[in-house]
């Protein structure tokens, strides 16, 4: 497969890109589904959660921190060195190691149990928390790499489609974490669902060295574009902090992935809660068509821009503010009503509008810096998007709702009353007025989270709209 990227036009990558269109096609195929299995092994904690929740005696905070700060912490920290290393190594290997990595610790992140050494019990918490700092470390070598290979195959007027269809492998990859993991959870519990779910990661990391050829830098670049053999840590990070746009959009996908990483992290908990429907029911009926919206979105939005792009340079970044502005009232009407076909079609319109951000942020990255820079600039915005928005979004919607949920129970006079008590198995032994006190309190606390965090989205959608303002004059390629 890798000799079809002989089939080259040598000084004309700008035109025609790297390899035959065949061949590129297949390069981005591939890529996108070892994005889709990213998202897949972050996602499925939270598919799983109605269940898995309950029986590990989680507050609404904890599983927070366990999907969020847990997981961003080292996947942040780990990632600027790793694309520094991308920017002079072998970019196609460091994402074979890395995805064997994450797999094989997705799936021990379904044989966490406590762990007894001597006199000191280790929690179950605590193991799968170490496993998910894991799948954090080895996924910390995806997007940059993918990123900086997929500007290296596709010249700059087809790169915010083929971004825009690499972005896709959020949403595809949390539609395929429901397809599967909800059904998996439902009949054979949410262990299974990791071990199920982890192991085809090691296969198509096998699939990617063996039929995916490392691109030459700077190949689709037109000429004249200014490169470096080599870049310091210092020189790419000085080259980053001097195109504005580059920091304007990070503040904006950061505050959008604050919101969308913590409101698709309590989704399901959410309806399950407000609508009394299983793991697998909600994964189904919910989840995955709102994955499917949003998917669509992100590929539109990379088209349009291109379609755009002749008459304005800067389509790319207004159109995702636009979309994250105009979704803000569709989220509200999801989290707010008590018909669950409304909240669908708030949930579906909401993600097909906001998710273009998603392609906004990848085609800005890669077009305002240096060939050589790329893997680091995509690494730098991860590392401000994971630990402030990956890392705190889920945490600020868990801490919010347990802090809601104790101020009604107190305000219901059952201030004893405990989240704990009101999932899973331990509701039934509660006496009538304390289940009517949970009944009210444990999904309406967490609706009013989402419900304030939603509304941030405006905020992010107004940030890529300043972004259009300077986009311009830092493009690199065009």
């Amino acid at each position: 497969m890798a000799a079809a990227a002989d089939d080259t036009r040598d000084g004309e990558g700008h035109i025609h890109g790297y390899g035959s269109r065949g061949y590129r096609t297949w390069v981005l195929g591939v890529l996108l589904l070892i994005f889709v299995l990213n998202f897949v092994d972050r996602t499925l904690l939270s598919v799983v959660a109605p269940q898995m929740k309950p029986q590990l005696g989680i507050s609404d905070t904890g599983f927070g921190l366990l999907t969020g700060f847990g997981f961003a912490l080292l996947f942040t920290i780990v990632g600027i060195p790793l694309a520094q290393l991308g920017e002079t190594r072998h970019r196609v290997w460091i994402m074979t190691l890395c995805l064997t990595t994450w797999s094989v610790m997705t799936v021990l992140c379904g044989l966490a149990t406590d762990v007894t050494i001597g006199s000191i019990t280790i929690g179950a918490f605590w193991i799968l928390l170490a496993c998910r700092v894991g799948v954090g470390v080895g996924e910390a070598g995806c997007v940059p790499q993918s990123n900086s290979i997929i500007a290296d195959y596709f010249p700059p007027h087809a790169r915010s489609t083929a971004l825009g269809f690499f972005g896709m492998g959020v949403t595809l990859g949390t539609m395929l974490a429901n397809v599967v993991g909800g059904p998996i959870t439902d009949a054979f519990g949410w262990r299974w669902a990791f071990l199920i779910l982890g192991l085809p990661g090691v296969l198509v990391a096998a699939v990617l060295k063996l039929t995916v050829r490392e691109p030459p830098r700077g190949y689709t670049d037109p000429p004249g574009t200014p490169r470096r053999e080599k870049v310091r840590l210092a020189d790419g990070l000085r080259e980053i902090a001097s195109k504005r746009s580059f920091y304007i959009m990070t503040a904006g996908s950061t505050v959008a992935a604050f919101c969308g990483y913590g409101l698709s992290t309590f989704q399901s908990l959410f309806v399950s809660r407000s609508f009394g429907m299983t793991a697998g029911e909600v994964a189904l009926a919910i989840n995955v068509p709102v994955a499917l919206a949003a998917a669509a979105g992100t590929l539109a939005t990379g088209w349009l821009a291109e379609k755009l792009r002749r008459r304005s340079e800067t389509a790319i970044a207004w159109l995702a503010g636009l979309g994250l502005l105009i979704s803000v009232p569709f989220y509200l009407l999801a989290f707010s009503t008590n018909q669950i076909w409304i909240c669908l079609a708030g949930l579906m319109v909401g993600g097909a509008l906001k998710y273009g951000y998603v392609t906004a942020q990848y085609t800005i990255c890669q077009g305002v810096v240096s060939a050589q820079t790329r893997a680091l600039a995509t690494a730098v915005m991860m590392f401000v998007l994971n630990l402030l928005g990956y890392g705190l979004g889920p945490l600020f919607i868990g801490w919010l709702s347990d802090a809601i949920f104790a101020w009604q129970v107190a305000d219901m006079g059952a201030a004893s009353l405990t989240r704990a008590a009101c999932e899973g198995a331990a509701r039934s032994s509660l006496d009538a007025a304390m289940t009517q006190v949970c009944a009210v309190a444990h999904p309406q606390s967490l609706q009013h989270a989402m419900l304030v965090t939603a509304t941030i989205y405006a905020a992010s959608g107004v940030l890529f709209l300043l972004t259009a303002r300077t986009l311009k004059s830092d493009l690199v390629a065009r």
